[in-house]
């Protein structure tokens, strides 16, 4: 699908509510009810360095962030998100393998994959201020505002709620589709009520009920890329809305577009 570029001027982050999770550890009762489907709806598109393998988009204020992976090329970026125009970036150690972002006030969260460590970084310089550990693997995060806490995933079915200043871990939920675990959760996005995750390796966004786990919606986002762009690119992933609108901003690893979409229903 090839769509003209478009310029926008992004609003100011609007105000969203989240709900609370009840207990220290929930588990999502199963269903047989079918999740609705939903689809792409693409509005326009923005450049996107090819060399960027995208691990977590987050846009706030006005500047887009992106944390990307790899050992030797994993970095955190502050870009144009008119243009995709690189306007500022700090490498990660060349041994370190970078994973998914998140803003919390004037720091921003990146966790690493396998490493056990996120970095808590300074907004304005993105210069690291410290670090903290963690068991397992390190996916995706997102800022869950309205009750002050982080979501992150690890690769399993679970995700996890952490304190935002100590990132120590409070509560799980376990994630279902249909009833079934739902495995390799990447890259995520708190939204209002919502978590909206990208699964890996597959062309999905699902979005979460983060009090239950259940997905009550999933996307099929596949067909973004022409098959001349899909050659030269990695699997999708990346997701950040854009503030006071329906929006969404997504991309892939590798990807030479970002692409600007709502989700609407498949039929």
């Amino acid at each position: 699908m090839e769509v003209a570029p478009v310029s926008w001027r992004w609003a100011a982050l609007a105000a969203f509510t989240f709900v609370v999770l009840p207990g220290p550890t929930m588990v999502a009762q199963p269903t047989e009810q079918t999740a609705p489907r939903l689809r792409v709806e693409v509005l326009g598109t923005v450049p996107h360095d090819t060399s960027a393998f995208t691990q977590g988009l987050e846009l706030h204020d006005g500047i887009l962030y992106e944390g990307t992976g790899l050992e030797g090329r994993s970095q955190i970026r502050a870009l144009d998100p008119d243009t995709g125009q690189v306007q500022q970036q700090v490498a990660l150690p060349a041994e370190v393998f970078g994973e998914g972002i998140t803003v919390v006030d004037d720091t921003i969260w990146q966790l690493t994959w396998q490493d056990g460590i996120a970095y808590q970084r300074d907004r304005a310089t993105l210069a690291e201020r410290r670090q903290v550990t963690y068991p397992g693997e390190g996916w995706g995060i997102c800022h869950d505002a309205d009750r002050d806490r982080l979501v992150m995933s690890d690769g399993t079915d679970r995700l996890t709620f952490r304190d935002p200043d100590t990132f120590e871990p409070a509560a799980t939920v376990a994630v279902t589709l249909d009833g079934q675990p739902l495995r390799s959760l990447n890259e995520l996005e708190c939204v209002g009520e919502k978590v909206w995750a990208n699964v890996w390796q597959t062309d999905q966004i699902v979005r979460i009920d983060p009090a239950t786990g259940t997905v009550d919606a999933v996307v099929d986002a596949a067909g973004l890329l022409t098959p001349d762009e899909r050659a030269g690119a990695d699997v999708l992933n990346g997701i950040t809305a854009v503030p006071c609108t329906d929006n969404f901003l997504i991309t892939g690893k590798l990807w030479p577009k970002m692409f600007r979409v709502r989700f609407v229903p498949a039929g």
